[in-house]
């Protein structure tokens, strides 16, 4: 019976991987082929940045889409509403990132995206394959999140009075480490076999935490290897 269950465990599990990562590819495909639109096509890149309100109104759809799936557990466990929110969710922050990526030249933007795929590729193979366990260095991930709190404020206090690239450079590092070592711990919560996991059940909300860390990777990459278009 015991070996039974534990066969019917791993075997959800593996359900739950796949399901997660499957709806994973699809975000990405998506967010990928919006921000390619925005950056190569011309037309449309100078229709969004003479638009700034689209941004805005993608924004505030990112914002409530991502608080109804995250703080609302019943909401995003109930077909259809939860796969309805996590394609506007999907669709509004791939239109920020598209945004976003318009105002940097071309190579800059293919660069980001390939190291964010090499990063992603080699976090994802180390969490499968690492018997180090990261979702127990919670700690370290505070203390990076602190360190981005004080980057923050520190530059929005600094720059009424000038720029300053270096502390902005610092800022983009602190992002682009911790959610590559979130983007790790989020994966060791999927895959269940270390100090915390996540439930099968929550397929939605593990999806959402590893699209956002790629996300968040790829933004940060951005703004410290980016360089505006002329």
């Amino acid at each position: 019976m015991q070996a039974q269950f534990s066969w019917d465990d791993k075997t959800i599990r593996r359900t739950f991987i796949r399901k997660v990562y499957a709806i994973l590819m699809v975000q990405l495909l998506v967010t990928v082929a919006i921000v390619g639109l925005f950056t190569f096509c011309a037309p449309v890149r100078f229709f969004i940045q003479t638009h700034p309100g689209l941004y805005m109104a993608s924004y505030i759809m990112f914002f409530f889409t991502y608080i109804a799936l995250s703080c609302c557990g019943d909401l995003r466990r109930q077909f259809p509403w939860n796969i309805i929110l996590l394609v506007l969710f999907t669709l509004s922050i791939s239109f920020m990132m598209g945004f976003v990526s318009s105002f940097y030249n071309t190579k800059s933007v293919l660069l980001c995206l390939g190291i964010t795929a090499l990063v992603c590729l080699s976090v994802t193979i180390f969490s499968f394959q690492s018997k180090i366990d990261v979702t127990s260095y919670q700690g370290v991930l505070f203390s990076l999140c602190m360190v981005m709190l004080l980057c923050a404020i520190t530059i929005s206090i600094v720059v009424p009075f000038g720029y300053v690239p270096w502390l902005h450079a610092l800022y983009a590092v602190t992002g682009a480490v911790l959610f590559t070592l979130f983007l790790a711990f989020d994966t060791q919560m999927l895959l269940g076999n270390k100090r915390y996991s996540i439930s099968p059940e929550e397929y939605i909300f593990a999806t959402l935490s590893l699209y956002l860390d790629v996300i968040y990777l790829f933004s940060f990459l951005l703004q410290l290897l980016g360089g505006g278009r002329s």
